[in-house]
């Protein structure tokens, strides 16, 4: 197994309840082929630059354990949900 991290950024203007339900979704994924280590929810920040005309955004970072092809499958049902404007898988082995 190896140890990846990804930090996602959720779309501020769902209600906290969707946001909330958006990361557990993360966690799911993750969980039925990987385990779950820590999970850091940082909150509402401002971004660096304007998303789809937002400034800000609801951030979340987990860090996993999972086999090589978790991420691969993970960075596909992230880029297709409409609830997350931005994700990044790190590979936290490699170096």
């Amino acid at each position: 197994m190896i140890n990846y991290e990804i930090m996602f950024i959720v779309d501020p203007t769902l209600d906290d309840e969707m946001k909330e339900k958006t990361v557990e979704t993360v966690k799911e994924i993750i969980s039925a082929e990987g385990e779950v280590k820590n999970t850091e929810i940082w909150g509402l920040r401002k971004l660096a630059y304007p998303i789809e005309k937002k400034t800000e955004g609801y951030y979340a970072v987990i860090d996993f354990q999972a086999e090589p092809t978790l991420p691969k499958e993970l960075d596909r049902r992230l880029r297709i949900s409409d609830n997350v404007i931005r994700h990044l898988i790190v590979n936290k082995d490699e170096k």
